[in-house]
Parts: structure tokens; C-alpha cells; sequence
């Protein structure tokens, strides 16, 4: 195949058998282009990224499947009693850790496309007795989320999947409260990609043909509304990217990035709009 893939329909089937084939058969998650961890540990991979010993072992085994490019968490400063919300949320790790900070009066609220992603993470949430955490079927473009329900939108290597990113910012500007905030880890472009890389189906599922420049996603966070905007490039994170397909220069052309941004409070509307 020498075109670059753009079918939306066509990507989404792609990602949804991926990642459905990875929650099905998680212990073999490490083998996936996704997964950077060297010595082929999850956690090892998790720590680096800025996970806690305490967090890991806080999660049963399975929940972490070694799929993130960051810690979102480490960014969007939770606090007890908060709705969080978690869009792609896989087997359930952040959602779960998320679910530790909020408390008891807090709610987090996981969205996945793939079934057997939800079937992993209900159980997951099971084990560690999470009753503060839902998991939801849908698509990320389409939340089935009530307006103004979160005050913390996370993500994590997930939105790069999307072909309709604007789309998904628009729905998480919706979702939020006002003063809500996104902390989200992804990838970003930094290099045009060639046109065998643009073209891999692998690399569409895995975190890198999909991946956007970061003047994009500030310019459909800045039409969705959002302010204080900031995406951060970890350039550090080439070494670990360069593990993802070995031998043909994708850190040269992707990164991993912290995309922060919040949603104005209705006084900063009425008075902007004034």
C-alpha cells in the first residue's frame, strides 16, 4: 500500500480490532508497537513515564497494558469529590488510579470503543473493589456524557488514534464544567512523515501515522474555546519512541507531548463577550 490511509471508517475498524486483539490476549500487550518497555515490562515502562511503585501495585494485574506515551495523571492536579473522565480508556489503569485520588465522593468515568477493552476494565475495577468507576461503550468523537459533567478530562496516547481530532476537542470543551481542564499525554508530529511511514497500517494503529502537528491541536483546542493552552514536547521521549518500530526513524518525525488547556469559567465568558 503507497497511499497514506484516510478512510475514516477504515482507520477506526483497524484501531478497534488492534486494540480489541490486545486486551484479548493481554499478556502478550508487550509485543505491541505501543508498548516501549526495553526488557518487555510494563511497569518498568509505567515508572519511567512517571508512575509510582505505589500507584502500580495499587492496580491489579492486567490493568496496565504498557499502551501510554505519558502520565497524565502526574499533570491534572485531582482532587476529592472531582468527576474525572478518561477518554480511551483501555483495561482501566489511569481510570483506576484516577479513582484513588477522587475518593469515595468523587466518579470517574471511562470511555472505550472496543468491547473487549470495557470487558477487561469492569473486571479490573471488580477486583480492586472501584466502585467510583464506570466504564462507558462509545467513541470519542461522540461522548455519551451529559454537558458539563467533568471537571478533568485525561487521556493518554489515545486521541492520535482519532481521525477527527477537532471533533473530540469539541465534545471534551462539552463534557467539561466550567473551569474543568484537560491533562492529556499523546504524541505529536514534529516532522512531516514519509510516505511509506504515512502508509504502515501499523503505525496508524500505533500511536505515530495518526499523530498531529502540536500548532494543530492548539488550533482546535483555541475554535473549541478552551484557553490557557500549552503543549509541551518531551523531547526526551525520542529513545523511547524509537523502540515502537525499530530501524526506520520514527523518532525523528513523532513525540511525546503534555497537552494542558481549561474550559473559561462563565464570569471569564460574560465578560470577554461583553
Amino acid at each position: 500500500m503507497s497511499d497514506q490511509i484516510t478512510d475514516i471508517e477504515t482507520i477506526k475498524e483497524m484501531v478497534r480490532a488492534r486494540y480489541g486483539s490486545i486486551a484479548a490476549g493481554a499478556a502478550n500487550a508487550a509485543s505491541s508497537c505501543c508498548d516501549p518497555a526495553p526488557a518487555g515490562t510494563v511497569d518498568g515502562k509505567a515508572q519511567r513515564m512517571g508512575y509510582s511503585a505505589a500507584e502500580l501495585a495499587a492496580v491489579p494485574d492486567g490493568a496496565n497494558l504498557g499502551l501510554g506515551c505519558g502520565n497524565p495523571q502526574a499533570i491534572a492536579a485531582m482532587q476529592p469529590g472531582e468527576v474525572v473522565v478518561d477518554l480511551g480508556s483501555g483495561a482501566g489503569f489511569d481510570c483506576l488510579l484516577a479513582a484513588r485520588r477522587v475518593g469515595p465522593g468523587g466518579h470517574v468515568i471511562g470511555i472505550d470503543m472496543t468491547h473487549e477493552m470495557l470487558r477487561s476494565a469492569r473486571e479490573n475495577a471488580r477486583k480492586v473493589g472501584a466502585a467510583n468507576v464506570e466504564f462507558r461503550l462509545g467513541e470519542l468523537e461522540h461522548l455519551p456524557i451529559a454537558d458539563g459533567t467533568a471537571d478533568v478530562i485525561l487521556s493518554n496516547c489515545v486521541i492520535n488514534l482519532v481521525p477527527d481530532k477537532a471533533q473530540v476537542f469539541r465534545e471534551a470543551f462539552r463534557v467539561l464544567k466550567p473551569n474543568g481542564r484537560l491533562a492529556i499525554s499523546d504524541v505529536v508530529n514534529i516532522k512531516p512523515l514519509s510516505p511509506d511511514l504515512a502508509a504502515d497500517r501499523a503505525l496508524m494503529c500505533g500511536c505515530v501515522a495518526g499523530a498531529a502537528p502540536s500548532t494543530e491541536i492548539e488550533g482546535w483546542l483555541a475554535v473549541s474555546g478552551f484557553v490557557d493552552i500549552r503543549v509541551t514536547v518531551k523531547q526526551e521521549s525520542r529513545e523511547m519512541i524509537e523502540s515502537w518500530a525499530p530501524g526506520r526513524g520514527i523518532e525523528d518525525h513523532v513525540a511525546s507531548a503534555i497537552i494542558e488547556a481549561r474550559k473559561p469559567r462563565n464570569d471569564e465568558i460574560k465578560a470577554c463577550c461583553a
